[in-house]
């Protein structure tokens, strides 16, 4: 190529400050030159250019920017070494110079690209290219049009077709219909890209893709994670801009800082990030995903939530050679070229202290005390504490204080609970306290001490001795079995109450599912959203999941065991805490015992705690006499459930007579239950006694 500082007589017209949107213009008029020429060599285009007097208007101002006295046929020459002294001009990213040096395409290859959008840049090309094939009524250029129109390029390169292929294969265009012979092909190329090569930035590209800017993430120096992650998390960037590691995957829960830890990375390495959500091979945002992060200088990262068992096969990103982020959970595998030579880390939810740094980061106004209360008592991960900070300050505004306390903390994350928990999960309401719970001393203290577990759970973890560091976590699994109505429920709801947490009820009915590895995804993630919102979970009736594993005779007793499995292996890992009930506990596997923390059997209550019960469920200004309670706690083995429907059913009585409960309205409240139980009831009923 001819040194443009050697050429007589050529100067430097296009006076342009050095910008993506000027490079582009560049290689535009280039484009906009080599159709006029061809246009001009044919009568049909000369009778074009007549018809469509938008072309001499370039034409004008493509002779502006030439030097005078250049010969036509040293015009090409010199655009193309006026280009590459404008480029060394400048370090700015440029999205055509970055696609080039990623693809390695052919100044050719840009041509077709550029020729093929330029109707985006101005419509009036779209009647041009109408005019000159058929049908007339195809407005973007098809590929036999592309091939007569960049002839001359196309003789010193490989032919017009398979330049097109390779356009193709990178995203960078579209066929709109496959079904016809290749020469009629109507191309495009998609909105996004051309957006990204002119330079324009925009935050949804496309369906699925999101763009950030790097200053929208914090500094490597300011990520919060413990010592020895951070120190190797700080060390990657240096080892990113090899040639050798192909993806960074971080696992972990939601709020973890995976993709801000991505971000902080990419900001080190003067990219944006581009987040596609779940996209898969063959998509259209796939096929968007790589020639865009090179157009835009972004990392591309790649987000998946795969299910228990799932493993995504990932290739190679089109259009694309450096290391790519992906973000996972716990859960799922990866298998593919992408993946081939990938670092891998966990991030941990964070510890008390961590907690404590992102509760100041967020500058909540409180006092140095509540601030420790607040870090030691709800153990939320980074993101969730970023979430909620806002939402805080604003319940503590609405009770008219200015610093802020932990009962403002517990509504913001119950706000937030309920959005991601709901669709699986029902909210229960707590208990009062241990005085709503009347069971046998030996249940309580067990309780009692599940309720030290509880609260202590995190510090347990750090003080326990060297054996446990391997299989302790900081999760709480307890087993309540005994028949129903004996208080197993109430005893979940008062335990919520006195840690202070939020209780949900998995939905059995939302979770078991009849396809195949559904249930195990449903399970996944409830338990999941339950770890990073630190509510506590109530599994109802969990024989249905946790029955004995059988020998295999069928597929269903095959697919009954794999989801037998799943929740043994989830619940070893589990990091909350998380309540199982059941009538039937000779029919939970044995596997299960050993992985509970604790098992509490819940019995029917005694003469006495019957009459507890009575009396804490009875209104207090009823008019039963002693006598008669005492015969109905001593002689009526109901259980804490059916007291509680009988003294319901009594009070129901009493109001439809206007009158307040008696001897009459508690012995027909009785008789009831024990006609719904089908038993015959033990009272000695007296005559003359009624409801009334």
């Amino acid at each position: 190529m001819q040194d443009i500082s050697t050429a007589n007589n050529v100067s430097q017209p296009l006076n342009i400050f050095p910008r993506a949107e000027n490079h582009f213009l560049l290689y535009l008029y280039a484009v906009v030159k080599q159709l006029l020429t061809q246009i001009q060599a044919v009568e049909i285009g000369k009778q074009s250019l007549e018809q469509f007097s938008f072309l001499e208007g370039y034409h004008s101002t493509l002779r502006a920017c030439l030097p005078t006295d250049l010969p036509p046929m040293q015009e090409e020459v010199w655009w193309d070494a006026y280009r590459a002294q404008w480029e060394a001009q400048t370090t700015e990213h440029l999205p055509l110079r970055a696609l080039i040096d990623e693809t390695g395409l052919s100044t050719h290859a840009v041509h077709i690209l550029i020729a093929t959008g330029i109707v985006e840049e101005d419509i009036r090309f779209g009647s041009l290219f109408a005019a000159l094939q058929e049908p007339q009524t195809a407005h973007r250029p098809s590929l036999g049009l592309l091939s007569w129109l960049l002839s001359d390029a196309a003789s010193e390169h490989a032919d017009t077709w398979q330049t097109c292929q390779t356009l193709l294969d990178l995203g960078l265009l579209s066929v709109e219909n496959r079904a016809d012979p290749r020469p009629e092909w109507i191309l495009r190329v998609p909105s996004a890209i051309w957006d990204a090569l002119r330079g324009r930035i925009v935050t949804q590209p496309a369906s699925g893709l999101t763009w950030q800017r790097a200053n929208d993430f914090p500094r490597l120096d300011d990520l919060i994670l413990p010592t020895a992650l951070h120190q190797r998390i700080m060390n990657l960037p240096d080892l990113l801009t090899g040639n050798y590691i192909t993806a960074l995957v971080l696992r972990g829960m939601h709020g973890t800082g995976r993709r801000t830890t991505l971000g902080a990375i990419a900001r080190t390495l003067n990219r944006s990030l581009l987040l596609c959500e779940g996209c898969k091979p063959g998509d259209d945002a796939w096929q968007l995903l790589g020639p865009l992060a090179t157009l835009m200088g972004a990392m591309p990262v790649l987000r998946y939530e795969a299910g228990p068992g799932e493993a995504i096969s990932l290739p190679m990103l089109p259009g694309y050679s450096s290391p790519v982020g992906i973000t996972s959970g716990p859960t799922g595998g990866m298998q593919g070229p992408l993946i081939s030579h990938a670092l891998n880390f966990n991030l941990p939810a964070p510890d008390r202290e961590a907690r404590r740094r992102f509760w100041q980061a967020a500058d909540i106004p409180t006092s140095s005390e509540a601030l420790d209360s607040i870090a030691t008592r709800f153990l939320l991960t980074g993101g969730h504490i970023v979430k909620t900070a806002p939402l805080v300050q604003s319940f503590a505004t609405l009770d008219g204080r200015l610093e802020v306390a932990t009962t403002d903390v517990q509504q913001a994350t119950r706000a937030l609970n309920r959005q991601a928990l709901e669709t699986l999960a029902t909210a229960l309401e707590p208990a009062q306290g241990w005085s709503d719970l009347i069971v046998n001393a030996p249940v309580a203290q067990e309780l009692r001490t599940l309720e030290t577990r509880c609260q202590h759970r995190e510090l347990l973890l750090k003080q326990s001795g060297p054996a446990f560091k391997q299989s302790l976590n900081r999760g709480v699994r307890a087993l309540f079995t005994g028949p129903s109505g004996t208080g197993k429920t109430l005893a979940a709801r008062t335990l919520a109450a006195v840690l202070q947490m939020d209780l949900y009820r998995v939905d059995l009915a939302a979770v078991v599912s009849k396809y195949i590895g559904e249930t195990e995804r449903n399970l996944s993630l409830v338990l999941s959203r339950a770890e990073e919102l630190d509510v506590m979970l109530l599994l109802d009736e969990g024989d249905a999941l946790m029955t004995g594993r059988t020998d295999v005779r069928t597929s269903n007793d095959r697919y009954a065991n794999l989801e037998t499995n799943y929740l043994l292996q989830r619940l070893e890992n589990y990091e909350g805490i998380i309540i199982i009930t059941t009538n039937a506990g000779n029919r939970i596997d044995s596997a299960f015992s050993r992985r509970i923390d604790f098992i509490i059997n819940f019995v029917p209550p005694e003469a006495h705690e019957r009459w507890l019960i009575w009396q804490s469920h009875l209104p207090q200004s009823h008019r039963v006499s002693a006598a008669l309670l005492e015969e109905v706690a001593s002689r009526c083995a109901l259980t804490g459930g059916q007291i509680r429907n009988a003294a319901l059913h009594a009070t129901l009585l009493a109001m439809g007579n206007k009158d307040q409960v008696n001897d009459g309205h508690l012995e027909a409240a009785v008789l009831r239950e024990y006609r719904k139980a089908g038993a015959a009831c033990p009272l000695h009923v007296k005559q003359g006694r009624r409801s009334g």
